[in-house]
């Protein structure tokens, strides 16, 4: 499936008409957290704070009294109001009562089946209403008249207001939530916001996204787009990849791991990017037993364990029965998510970093500050990080292929943030691959923060629909739900040339020559391409009538697999000369290429080159043209 924002086998609908000059930007809503990001005068895309001064935004409203409290502050109310705090909303969009597990955390306000409506998800929550205005003498002069008992002339004090109860649905709490959104948006940039491309789980059914288009429209917002979540972060890292330094090596051609490592769930996919056109190599999967939330459980028993051992006050979490537990279970889950930024922005160290874990009246009136090194930390979060590395392989492996052929990892969601997750994964990587740590882009806001990574790119996509709000209607269309261009088809084999009497190539055994790629394997057809080589003409005194020859084929790329054993310990070191020590091996991959179908040759006479010592040498130009059932159409060969 395409990754141009389209959804496969949803509704069909037009993409919203703009023009450059609008305004527009991008959002990222997360089951946990939310961000914005606008388009700068220099056309880059940043994410902005909300009135607080957050970046990263809860995803939280909640209803104390009188007062509404959405974003972080909200969250904050998890501790003594966790009845009428709610969480967790967006991945309730569209979905029905009864398809809800019944084993849900009850950390904030519980979801019931909504009394009016069957089968539909909802919130009670107890809020406190104004005291109702006194009627006006015209008014109670006409319920006197129908015998109706007539409201008091004065108004209820202030300071007694009536308590009442609400009931809201997953979509109306989605709607308060992005209109705040919106909100923040509009004050930070002083003007009105004319659309929004919101970014989406590749997961999500067509009645989830219906029911997030609703609920953004009706919070205001004029929705351009339902983006899916790994086109977002493909699309930011290609806009930023000539900014990245040594990121330019990957070259346009790469296959992509896009690893969404959020608070409550994990997400991955494997794209294959061709010249700036994205698609996916196997349907993306989503696993919801691995996530922040599960390292946040591990934490919670080691700082558990650590305040029992400084206090000699028994701390109880996961699970807990007693209401103090409860609330100090809410404390220092919430001081955990500092805890994990300091880590976070260690990628340097390994042992000696560390971060604290600081609660006020944890429990019994009692502070606890506590203390743990990258060290420790990675050792709590070594299973989850075992279970990402052990899903990505599985996804590979569906996708037939291996780790050795990712040329780039993503990492998307606040606890992709962690630098232990890179370290697990380069275990298996080729060395050459490319990750936001390699390239030190991944903190700081840079341009492979995996927090703001997704907005960015959503605001990216929504310059390029007010690009081309002038341009054809089936250019448009494409960007819609439903859009026949949603499948697209790609070549099964990569197409290139090979120069036969040309020295043999590492990875190229048994082509017997030098093998230059043209039109790589899953590449969206129809396609172009064009390559400039240089060929050596060999030695002479003039370039003469000397001919350029090389064959067209169709290959298969492959995997060689060698074991290799490991160099012998010192003399020193070693152990007495009678023990007998089997030599550790270990396995070596190797991508290979094997010819599979010949398309044919070409032979030019090259009438012009320049000389390099006793060597003449030309350049050459080579066209492939792809048609749209994937097979060669044409090739060119211009010396």
């Amino acid at each position: 499936m395409s990754l141009n924002g389209q959804i496969p086998n949803g509704s069909a609908q037009a993409p919203i008409e703009l023009t450059s000059s609008q305004t527009v930007i991008g959002i990222n809503f997360g089951n946990s957290f939310a961000s914005i990001a606008v388009l700068t005068k220099e056309g880059l895309a940043e994410c902005i704070a909300n009135e607080d001064g957050e970046r990263q935004i809860a995803c939280a409203i909640s209803f104390h009294g009188e007062e509404t409290y959405i974003g972080n502050e909200a969250k904050q109310q998890l501790i003594k109001n966790s009845a009428n705090t709610i969480i967790g909303f967006r991945n309730l969009l569209g979905k029905r009562f009864s398809e809800l597990p019944k084993d849900r955390p009850t950390s904030s306000a519980p979801v019931i089946q909504h009394p009016d409506s069957p089968d539909t998800p909802a919130y009670r929550v107890k809020v406190l209403q104004p005291a109702p205005s006194p009627l006006s003498p015209a008014a109670s002069a006409l319920t006197t008249k129908t015998n109706t008992p007539a409201a008091s002339q004065v108004a209820t004090p202030r300071s007694e207001p009536i308590p009442a109860e609400r009931v809201l649905t997953p979509a109306d709490v989605t709607t308060l939530f992005l209109r705040s959104l919106l909100q923040s948006a509009e004050a930070f940039l002083g003007k009105k916001v004319d659309g929004a491309v919101l970014t989406v789980p590749g997961w999500f059914v067509p009645a989830q996204l219906d029911a997030l288009q609703e609920a953004a429209e009706a919070a205001g917002i004029r929705v351009l787009q339902l983006l899916e979540d790994p086109g977002a972060a493909a699309f930011c890292a290609a806009s930023n990849t000539a900014n990245v330094t040594g990121n330019s090596a990957i070259g346009p051609d790469r296959t992509q791991l896009v690893v969404d490592l959020g608070a409550s769930s994990l997400a991955l996919s494997l794209l294959a990017v061709r010249q700036g056109l994205f698609h996916h190599l196997t349907p993306p999967s989503h696993h919801t037993e691995l996530g922040g939330d599960t390292i946040d459980d591990r934490l919670l028993k080691f700082f558990a364990k650590d305040f029992t051992k400084k206090t000699s006050v028994p701390l109880k979490v996961a699970p807990a029965t007693e209401v103090l537990d409860l609330r100090a279970e809410a404390r220092l889950r919430l001081a955990l998510l500092h805890t994990k930024r300091t880590i976070a922005a260690s990628v340097g160290g390994v042992g000696g970093s560390a971060a604290t874990c600081a609660v006020e009246s944890l429990k019994d009136g009692l502070d606890y500050t506590g203390t743990i090194n990258r060290l420790r930390f990675d050792m709590e979060a070594a299973p989850i990080y075992s279970g990402v590395a052990a899903r990505a392989g599985e996804l590979l492996q569906r996708a037939g292929l291996d780790w050795i052929h990712v040329d780039e990892v993503i990492y998307t969601g606040g606890s992709a943030c962690l630098p232990g997750l890179d370290a697990a994964l380069a275990v298996h990587l080729r060395e050459d691959a490319f990750t936001p740590f390699l390239t030190g882009t991944v903190s700081g806001g840079g341009v492979g923060d995996p927090t703001t990574i997704l907005a960015r790119g959503a605001a990216l996509q929504a310059r390029i629909l007010a690009e081309i709000s002038g341009a054809d209607e089936q250019v448009r269309q494409g960007f819609g739900r439903g859009s026949e261009l949603v499948d697209v088809k790609a070549t099964a084999r990569t197409i290139g040339v090979l120069f036969p009497e040309a020295a043999t190539r590492e990875g190229t055994e048994g082509l017997h020559g030098q093998w230059i790629g043209g039109i790589q394997t899953e590449t969206p057809v129809p396609a172009r391409r064009t390559y400039i080589l240089e060929v050596d003409l060999g030695e002479g005194a003039e370039v003469g009538e000397r001919h350029v020859g090389l064959e067209v084929w169709e290959v298969k790329e492959g995997i060689k697999i060698e074991k290799v054993k490991l160099p012998k310990e010192d003399e020193d070191d070693a152990q007495d000369e009678d023990e007998e020590e089997e030599e550790e091996e270990i396995e070596v991959k190797e991508k290979v290429i094997k010819k599979e179908s010949y398309l044919g040759a070409l032979s030019l006479v090259a009438k012009e080159g320049r000389k390099e010592g006793n060597r003449w040498r030309t350049s050459i130009e080579i066209r492939f043209l792809i048609d749209s059932n994937g097979k060669l159409e044409s090739i060119f060969l211009i010396v």
